[in-house]
């Protein structure tokens, strides 16, 4: 009797169970590809790129633009994901990603956009900045940037949101995630790399978005906000959060 009453608690739970979704079977099969290095799926669990591109919203007929993809470790599950339906534009900072997709399978529809605006910034030590530009596309529906904004001052911030802003279709979506600032906290070398989130949501309102939704998932109650995210002692585990921005 017990067994049965207990069969029937648990039942619901696991009737309750969502199936994954087609989109999401597609981006894990990319996210599983043997394309993807040993060192980058030792990131998997701390990133969670599956759960980040469900919440974002990724559809595989969107045309998306990835600011500063770096060595590509989202580029190598973005391209092939959007490659038969969609579109996915890479620009600023290109150069070790761009080699790494040349005439590779997944990436045919992937196109980089050159720019070269950015310059070592006169008015915050140890960041960049760059002028008022336009990335030349149009009617996109995702911009994504992957903990990029703590590089840039305050001006080049307010111009790449602009720039993010005007490539968008309206309701298109702007997503950001980057690592954690105390709110109001002093810039100093432990925090160089951190951006206060509530600064950030107000820097990308004042370029015409609206805050549609955030997520926890890379909420780490151990990290301090105190140390540099390089540190032994933190990297790996820092407190990032990630926003959902949309143009109306």
């Amino acid at each position: 009797m017990r067994l049965l009453l207990v069969f029937a608690l648990t039942l619901p739970i696991f009737a309750g169970a969502a199936e994954p979704t087609p989109m999401e079977l597609k981006i894990q099969a990319s996210i599983d590809h043997d394309r993807r290095t040993d060192a980058d799926r030792e990131r998997d669990r701390n990133r969670q790129p599956k759960e980040v591109l469900t919440f974002v919203g990724l559809q595989n007929d969107m045309h998306v633009l990835e600011l500063l993809p770096g060595s590509g470790w989202y580029t190598k599950i973005l391209g092939p994901v959007l490659e038969e339906n969609g579109k996915l534009y890479l620009s600023i900072g290109t150069n070790s990603v761009s080699a790494m997709i040349a005439d590779k399978p997944g990436f045919s529809t992937t196109e980089i956009i050159p720019f070269d605006g950015i310059a070592q910034s006169t008015t915050e030590e140890h960041r960049a900045t760059v002028p008022e530009f336009s990335f030349g596309v149009r009617k996109l529906d995702l911009v994504l940037t992957f903990r990029n904004l703590h590089n840039f001052d305050a001006a080049g911030r307010a111009n790449l949101n602009a720039a993010a802003f005007e490539v968008l279709n309206k309701g298109g979506r702007y997503a950001v995630v980057d690592h954690t600032r105390r709110h109001m906290q002093p810039d100093s070398y432990e925090v160089w790399r951190r951006i206060d989130p509530v600064q950030v949501i107000k820097e990308v309102q004042a370029a015409g978005f609206k805050l549609v939704d955030y997520s926890d998932l890379h909420y780490k109650p151990d990290d301090e906000l105190r140390y540099e995210v390089g540190r032994k002692t933190v990297t790996g585990n820092t407190d990032r959060f990630t926003l959902l921005f949309e143009k109306p």
